[in-house]
């Protein structure tokens, strides 16, 4: 008798240690899907979505709390991208943030003081300047968070519709066909616009 009860606790010590071991070795660090997600996202922690940062964003679209389509600095190619890994359909910009024109910032070149304070602010590294010298912003690096706005002491930045181009130009949908879409639809079938 005493040899089972020995034998049976030499066991979940056994199991006890290989199951600690386990946690141990294959432990998961962090959400992968979330992972995945939060380098999709442009990083400008700006809070647009309604989350403090991108991270937060991230880990809720991860666990289906959020919606794919709250980014504006991502806009239509971050919306896409996260439909694709995520297997869902893609959507248009969430209408509760406002319909979203992509911004650039502009800096005043004649008022700015050089103080760099924009230029800590910025999380994606789009101004370029110096100490007690002008800043200017690299176009095609700016996502239009507005984080640069606040820290400026002399409001020299504005921030302006980016200008389109042939290039990124795209046909906008007839006024008819916006009011037949469903809400989750972003193609009619023939028979609702012939109707």
């Amino acid at each position: 008798m005493l040899a089972a009860i020995l034998v049976i606790c030499g066991m979940a010590a056994g199991f006890g240690l290989l199951l600690g071991y386990a946690a141990i070795r294959f432990k998961v660090e962090g959400d992968p899907i979330a992972d995945k997600v939060d380098a999709l996202l442009p990083q400008t922690q700006c809070g647009q979505c309604g989350f403090p940062g991108c991270r937060p964003y991230a880990e809720a679209i991860a666990k289906g709390e959020a919606e794919i389509n709250l980014c504006p600095p991502g806009g239509e190619a971050v919306i896409n991208s996260l439909a694709e890994l995520l297997g869902v359909e893609a959507k248009p910009l969430d209408s509760e943030a406002g319909e979203h024109v992509p911004l650039v910032a502009v800096i005043d070149e004649n008022t700015c003081i050089g103080c760099t304070l924009c230029i800590q602010a910025c999380p994606v590294d789009a101004i370029v300047g110096a100490a007690k010298h002008m800043h200017t912003i690299i176009e095609s690096e700016c996502t239009g968070c507005k984080l640069c706005l606040p820290p400026c002491p002399v409001d020299c930045i504005a921030m302006v519709p980016v200008k389109v181009e042939p290039a990124s130009w795209k046909w906008p949908y007839p006024a008819f066909r916006l009011k037949l879409l469903p809400a989750n639809d972003s193609t009619p079938a023939t028979s609702e616009v012939a109707s």
